[in-house]
């Protein structure tokens, strides 16, 4: 059996900018992305604080250093420049290790 577990956390991420004629996804600065280990078109869920709505898309890499948080095509919609984000990725672990590791 496998868990789903909590991998990278991105807490208090503001949106920079959207676009709307882009196919999809969340740009985030590549700097950002490698430190909390979230990889290039990784399935992200996304909380956005100021008005509640929470979403899935993927995560693409922006330009390293630019702090860039853009929310693309229909992502685009669920939040403005300015809101506050908590953007979550995860992974699926065998629960054998869980037990071993954490002792639970």
């Amino acid at each position: 059996m496998q868990v789903c577990l909590l991998k990278s956390k991105i807490h208090r991420a503001t949106i920079t900018d959207g676009n709307l004629k882009y196919e999809g996804s969340l740009t985030i600065a590549a700097d950002l992305m490698k430190k909390c280990g979230i990889i290039a078109y990784e399935r992200i869920l996304c909380s956005n604080m100021a008005n509640g709505n929470r979403f899935e898309t993927y995560a693409i890499p922006g330009d390293p250093g630019s702090g860039q948080i853009v929310l693309n095509g229909a992502a685009a919609f669920q939040g403005k420049r300015g809101d506050v984000l908590t953007i979550m990725s995860f992974a699926h672990v065998p629960k054998h290790r869980i037990v071993k590791e954490r002792g639970i």
